[in-house]
């Protein structure tokens, strides 16, 4: 499965940004996805996770309450709202997809996944 990611940009602190992460390939909801951040000079770092079908979330303790995970499996396409943005947040934004049946443990971390998009920056600026 091929993914791309899409939406990044410059935005103020508190403002609002919606990611997109359009699949192509197989068939979409045969996977669980996941977001994942890299700061500069920093390792990837996991924002959230979506189950194949839609009905687990789960977010870093950093971004709980401000981002939100869903998923239109019809557009094989996983969205990242990401709402009262902060300066930190400021990274380069990562979809994954993982095949194998998991948990939301292990979906938190980057090694479960087989397919990467390419980034997209996100800056905040205080």
């Amino acid at each position: 499965v091929q993914l791309q990611a899409s939406g990044g940009g410059l935005v103020q602190a508190g403002g609002s940004l919606r990611l997109s992460c359009a699949a192509s390939g197989r068939s979409f909801s045969n996977y669980d996805m996941g977001w994942f951040r890299q700061a500069p000079g920093k390792e990837r770092a996991f924002v959230g996770s979506n189950s194949r079908s839609g009905g687990t979330t789960d977010y870093a303790d950093s971004v709980k309450g401000r981002f939100t995970i869903s998923r239109d499996n019809a557009k094989n396409t996983v969205y990242l709202q990401m709402n009262s943005l902060k300066p930190e947040d400021t990274a380069v934004y990562y979809c994954a997809a993982g095949g194998s049946p998991t948990t939301v443990t292990m979906r938190r971390n980057y090694a479960y996944y087989t397919y990467w998009g390419r980034g997209t920056l996100v800056t905040v600026s205080s």
